[in-house]
């Protein structure tokens, strides 16, 4: 009888993927979502739950509904820009939600947990190769609400004992190979959708955020994790805490980084189009190179990326940005 998992934000980008990826291994995913940024097209690999995270009673309906051996939690506010304008919308949108959602968890006996965390929990360490062991330095109110929830994580597995396997993780770019799924944000943020949307003329231009960073071309350098690499992660973590092994943290990311010029004049070779530039301001909040070391998961989960390749990844973007259905 397969069992099934309790995936928040299962109609997101990551979310869906990770759905996909938990059927394949023999679960199924039951899509936990408010639809405030995902799409109900999207929710393709099982159930689907329509609710607010804040909602304890509703959570309480699923969790009695489907009995799920676990949790996968994806949802979240995740711009850093409007994070630094609006703190108390981080902090309610995800911690408050957070904290609901793990009561609800703890009360309904399902103890193991995966969480999408992130690296923006580091904050700006330039020239440091940040791993699980460095110092937590969040320089905005995502990275410091993504912090906040990994607390809370600890403080339940030592009075409830929750069982919790965290993944801070880098940039995640690329699309479902097999092309059922991809990428969708509206707003869109993210530098590979938006550098193809002015590729192929969705928008006049892909404006560079700051080109005067204390990198050698002057702009940020992000470190770059296939969607689809991600989420073979957190079916291994899933799989760790099944298995009795405890709460761990783990990195995910290439262990290679990239400015965001060279992402974009490695678009012009994959695409073998030009992408028209706006040089624009630097960002508040953003740091100046976020490289991941990602050793821990490959050694003690046997993570074994595949697709992470830069320009893998552009081409599978490119692939489901061309086919145009990832407009839901």
């Amino acid at each position: 009888m397969s069992k099934h998992v309790l995936v928040t934000g299962g109609a997101g980008y990551i979310g869906s993927h990770a759905c996909k990826a938990l059927k394949a291994a023999g679960y199924i995913p039951v899509t936990f979502d408010s639809f405030i940024t995902g799409w109900k097209q999207a929710v393709k690999f099982g159930p689907l739950e329509e609710g607010c995270l804040t909602d304890r009673a509703r959570l309480d309906e699923v969790f009695a509904k489907y009995q799920p051996v676990a949790v996968m939690h994806f949802a979240a506010l995740s711009l850093v820009g409007e994070s630094m304008k609006d703190p108390a919308k981080y902090w309610r949108g995800n911690v408050l939600a957070s904290l609901t959602l793990v009561e609800a968890a703890v009360a309904a006996g399902c103890l193991d947990f995966v969480f999408s965390s992130t690296c923006a929990t580091y904050g700006d360490q330039d020239g440091v190769i940040l791993n699980e062991d460095t110092p937590q330095r969040p320089i905005n109110s995502y990275g410091a609400s993504k912090r906040a929830i990994e607390d809370i994580l600890a403080n339940f597995g030592a009075s409830h004992g929750l069982n919790s396997v965290i993944f801070r993780y880098f940039n995640v770019a690329g699309a479902d190979p097999e092309g059922e799924i991809g990428e969708q944000h509206i707003p869109e943020t993210h530098l590979i959708p938006l550098m193809l949307d002015a590729i192929d003329g969705r928008r006049p231009a892909l404006t560079v955020f700051g080109s005067d960073y204390q990198t050698p071309d002057g702009t940020c350098i992000r470190d770059y994790v296939h969607v689809s690499d991600l989420v073979d992660a957190h079916v291994l973590g899933l799989q760790w805490l099944e298995a009795g092994k405890g709460s761990q943290v783990f990195c995910l990311g290439s262990g290679n980084g990239f400015s965001v010029r060279e992402v974009v004049a490695r678009s012009r070779e994959v695409t073998n189009r030009d992408v028209p530039i706006i040089e624009g301001d630097r960002r508040a909040g953003d740091a100046a190179k976020l490289v991941s070391g990602s050793g821990r998961a490959q050694d003690v989960l046997g993570w074994t990326p595949s697709r992470s390749d830069l320009s893998v990844m552009i081409a599978d973007a490119w692939r489901w940005h061309q086919a145009g259905d990832y407009e839901y």
